[in-house]
């Protein structure tokens, strides 16, 4: 997939590492509304490379070691591209994981094909769900050409979702947004999650970096959709490498563009690893929105994820 494909990084500077125990205690609490799992002896991952850091299980018990003294008190899970005729089974496996109580996921985004011939009955039996509260196609690699998603089918079937009153999450690759404009002007009763804050590059010319700016401003001021602040680091911030300082201006524009009203966190895990531990973003996050009033810091980690998906 094209945003696991790294690019390589700038600046030369160590991550931030985890905060202490004793800071940990006051840290405010977190909802992950972009958490990956995959049990590879369950689950087949077409994109998957042989060797590559992403090839292991990433089951709740990794996840809960990552994310340990974080106080990630929340999760939801993010679709993982399985294979189409597993699709329905991940639904199953997330209902059923959510349903136990046991791990912080209480949520899910599960995958679907909103031009499939089979998607009205796919998507109606989410209806009212609990727990399953969006669908996601990646759409960010080379098999989905650039204006895909305003074929009229696919326009179709995200329609629908908003009908079910279900969401659907762009994961995109950043000089598709304007298309994704056209698409969410069709589709004004439907809810739009932009995933990884549109999906800007480490190495973005000047020239690419102003039409992200302009492109996701765009996307913003369509008051049916919100962004996730996730994930953006897997576009070519080297491990070990990068700090809060070179995320800010991503961050910045995101917020005051979007509003605080209309941003959340994403782990984004274990696609994270890539660029650092989910430590080290999470903390780098925290840093850059140190300043702002604390009531703001709370939408962004927790209170909007909460209104958004109508977690319990």
């Amino acid at each position: 997939m094209n945003r696991r494909d790294f690019l390589a990084a700038g600046a030369a500077v160590a991550v931030l590492p985890t905060l202490s125990s004793a800071k940990d205690a006051a840290m405010l609490p977190v909802v992950d509304t972009h958490q990956h799992l995959w049990d590879l002896t369950k689950f087949k991952l077409g994109w998957l490379k042989p060797g590559s850091v992403y090839d292991a299980s990433f089951t709740p018990k990794e996840y809960a070691e990552a994310t340990a003294g974080l106080n990630v008190v929340k999760a939801v899970y993010m679709e993982v591209d399985v294979v189409p005729e597993q699709q329905q089974a991940e639904a199953d496996y997330l209902v059923e994981l959510c349903q136990s109580g046991k791990t912080p996921t209480c949520a899910a985004v599960v995958s679907g094909r909103p031009n499939s011939d089979g998607f009205a009955k796919y998507a109606g039996q989410f209806k009212g769900s609990k727990y399953v509260k969006g669908i996601r196609q990646v759409l960010h690699v080379d098999s989905t050409p650039p204006g895909y998603c305003l074929d009229p089918k696919f326009v179709k079937g995200i329609q629908l979702l908003g009908d079910l009153g279900l969401s659907y999450d762009l994961c995109v690759r950043a000089a598709d947004i304007p298309n994704f404009v056209k698409l969410v002007e069709q589709c004004p009763n439907t809810r739009f999650i932009l995933d990884h804050c549109g999906n800007p590059g480490a190495k973005f010319t000047a020239a690419e970096a102003d039409a992200w700016k302009k492109n996701t401003a765009a996307l913003a001021a369509k008051k049916n959709v919100v962004c996730k602040v996730s994930g953006f680091l897997a576009n070519g911030w080297e491990k070990g490498k990068w700090t809060a300082a070179d995320l800010a201006p991503v961050v910045n524009h995101i917020t005051e563009t979007f509003g605080w009203d209309r941003v959340m966190f994403g782990g984004d895990w274990p696609v994270v690893l890539a660029a650092g531990r989910y430590a080290d973003w999470l903390t780098a996050l925290r840093q850059i929105i140190k300043d702002k009033p604390e009531a703001d810091q709370k939408k962004l980690l927790h209170d909007n994820a909460v209104a958004f998906y109508g977690l319990a």
